[in-house]
């Protein structure tokens, strides 16, 4: 009988240790936002349990946490999270469980950000930076390096094969994306959103910015009357056709522009902040970003 109670618990204690934990040694790999979080999950696999805490069509400037979310931050194996500014309402959180030991990555810190060139973020580094595939590439680089030295316990051959597997599909999304812009003659190439998001893009496939419903790199500001009368002149010289607004923001105030404009000027949404629910157009990183191409060649043909 003694034999017995002590098979009964030591299987008990196995099961317990198994439970939760995945094959790692410690808490969740805790993920900000839901776009990093799919990128997160196609480099893991099933190597570890992703905790990602931005709900799809959530907006990353404004999101917060609850009391368990917070508690997860807290016993993760690691946080991931954007940073340079995205997460203007947890990045307390993510600094609390840096400060108990946790360890962190600010992805946006480690992929050459660049900087807005005017509006209310004049000079401050832009964290948009998933709008470009081969910053996404970097990025990858960049989590599966902190994933391997921070995660105790994870597969590390199964990882780096997934993280292979997954920069190959961004080198594909990148040459799509090449080729569905091509299709945009160099005049057509303006780009007006309802806040500065798609600099990175801009960048990559050689856009212009023409400007911002909000001047500034944040949904959580709001724009002033000489703004909009700035942004109604630059819409009317270069004959903009339409105005691209996020998918999960009210585009109100940028109908009111086109409007004020005077000009016949479209509003067309895009994934620009968040991925949509499964099932939708934009569920994933690599699906947002053909949906929002298609959008944006169709808006500015």
């Amino acid at each position: 009988m003694r034999r017995l109670h002590a098979l009964l618990l030591t299987l008990i204690g196995v099961f317990i240790a198994g439970c939760g934990s995945g094959s790692t040694d410690g808490g969740d790999i805790v993920v900000t936002t839901n776009i990093l979080g799919d990128v997160v999950r196609n480099i893991v696999g099933d190597t570890a349990p992703v905790r990602v805490l931005m709900q799809a069509g959530a907006d990353p400037h404004s999101f917060g946490m609850s009391a368990q979310d917070a508690a997860a931050m807290n016993d993760a194996s690691l946080v991931v999270y954007n940073g340079l500014g995205l997460e203007e309402n947890v990045i307390r959180n993510v600094d609390s469980a840096a400060a108990q030991g946790v360890p962190t990555l600010a992805v946006g810190e480690r992929i050459d950000p660049i900087r807005y060139a005017d509006g209310e973020s004049a000079g401050t580094a832009d964290p948009h930076f998933w709008t470009d595939p081969q910053r996404m590439i970097t990025a990858v680089d960049v989590i599966e390096q902190n994933l391997l030295r921070d995660v105790a316990g994870i597969d590390r051959d199964a990882l780096s094969r997934n993280a292979d597997a997954y920069r190959d599909q961004l080198r594909v999304l990148d040459r799509h994306m090449l080729d569905g812009f091509a299709a945009l003659p160099a005049d057509r190439r303006k780009l007006v959103t309802n806040h500065h998001v798609l600099g990175y893009l801009a960048q990559r496939f050689g856009f212009e910015v023409i400007g911002a419903v909000v001047p500034s790199g944040t949904t959580l500001a709001a724009p002033s009357p000489s703004d909009l009368q700035s942004l109604v002149g630059a819409i009317d010289s270069a004959a903009v056709p339409a105005i691209f607004v996020d998918s999960s923001q009210p585009d109100k105030l940028a109908r009111v522009l086109a409007e004020d404009a005077g000009v016949h000027v479209r509003i067309v949404a895009l994934y620009s902040e968040s991925l949509s629910a499964p099932g939708t157009p934009g569920a994933t990183y690599l699906d947002m970003m053909r949906a929002n191409t298609d959008a944006i060649v169709t808006g500015l043909r």
